[in-house]
């Protein structure tokens, strides 16, 4: 065996979580080491866009985008074979970025910060945890290894409810966005998310709950999609990932904490598993600086919780088409109620401004869609 590696904190995992994770760490003056067995910058299949709530997360990290080619959105659409609904952020803007170039930004403020890294080295963890052979040492253990984690088995919490999957497919598109907003079109057995990633590129995400035959026939759940691409060029091959939602009992032991979709998921129909990820890594660092992992526990639990029933909330819509026709009808006859929603889901209110008032009058319009 090799000479072990000595740091503070260890993170198993070098995409959004784990380097979100390293900068908070490293921003207190923690030696932190990264690992992945990949090399950088890190692709995933995701819809690629930043709500606001988002990026005023990343901006605490200290990562800038200022100079990367971006795409602006203000809100969210809802379409369907029926019509389109659509609620605008109560403030600020969304912005979808490639998620190499995402990636690669926050590299740079880890970097800068003078995190180490380990590229391209595989991380076992049976009796100990090994670095590309290397035995490793630390204070602190982050698993950031995603839905597979290696590191959450190592520390005995591979405990909780079966996942629930869902299958994403991702592919970009040379066209100049005709949209300011994120569309979420709904088809009988999938969605499709359309986000402008640049001023002449959008990025086109499809989640169904079995595996397509191929892109090209989940897009053709969506006729009027079809023909808003049908000149555009593609400029990306077809990326797939599974999209999860799970919940663990826990997420810590002494020395380990598990971050991002290591320690559970919300189903990417809610667009908030990078605005996750970045609250954990901060309420990871408030309870490493505390010596308290317990602390991190309670955070957690209260920072997955409304993705998780949001996402709960609108994957009835995906299991029943009565379901998804009723509500599409109910929120295009009452757009505040959508716009309420989507305030409640940024974080720019809370639930319980929703009111009884507004749940019996959505509720009415539901049962007469």
């Amino acid at each position: 065996m090799r000479h072990p590696l000595q740091t503070d904190v260890f993170v198993a995992g070098g995409g959004p979580a784990g380097l979100a994770a390293a900068i908070v760490a490293r921003s207190m003056g923690l030696q932190v080491l990264v690992a992945d067995a990949a090399c950088p910058p890190i692709d995933k299949a995701c819809g690629e866009g930043l709500m606001p709530d988002s990026l005023e997360v990343l901006a605490s990290l200290g990562v800038s985008l200022e100079g990367v080619e971006t795409g602006t959105f203000f809100g969210i659409r809802f379409v369907g074979p029926s019509g389109a609904t659509e609620a605008r952020f109560p403030e600020g803007v969304g912005l979808g970025i490639r998620r190499t170039l995402l990636h690669r930004r926050l590299i740079d403020r880890a970097e800068a910060l003078g995190v180490k890294f380990l590229w391209a080295s595989r991380v076992e963890a049976r009796h100990e945890v090994v670095a590309n052979g290397h035995p490793v040492r630390f204070r602190w253990l982050v698993g950031a290894d995603g839905n597979n984690s290696q590191i959450r088995r190592f520390a005995g919490l591979e405990v909780g409810r079966p996942a629930m999957k869902r299958v994403g497919l991702r592919r970009h598109y040379r066209v100049r966005p005709w949209s300011e907003f994120v569309e979420i079109h709904w088809g009988p057995t999938c969605q499709a998310y359309v986000t402008p990633i640049a001023p002449n590129e959008v990025c086109v995400a499809i989640i169904s709950r079995e595996k397509p035959e191929s892109f090209d026939s989940a897009l053709a759940e969506f006729p009027c999609l079809q023909f808003q691409l049908k000149d555009a060029a593609e400029c990306s091959t077809v990326r797939g990932a599974l999209t999860m939602t799970r919940r663990l009992p826990a997420v810590t032991t002494d020395r380990v904490a598990l971050i991002g979709e290591a320690s559970g998921s919300a189903d990417a129909i809610t667009g908030e598993g990078l605005a996750m990820c970045f609250r954990q890594a901060l309420a990871l660092g408030r309870a490493l600086s505390a010596q308290n992992l317990r602390l991190y526990e309670r955070e957690h639990r209260r920072i997955m919780a409304l993705p998780q029933f949001m996402g709960r909330a609108m994957l009835l819509m995906d299991k029943s088409s009565l379901i998804r026709t009723r509500t599409l009808s109910a929120l295009t006859n009452r757009p505040e109620v959508f716009q309420q929603m989507l305030s409640i889901h940024v974080g720019s209110i809370p639930p319980t401004r929703f009111g009884v008032q507004n749940a019996l009058q959505f509720g009415w319009q539901f049962l007469n869609a």
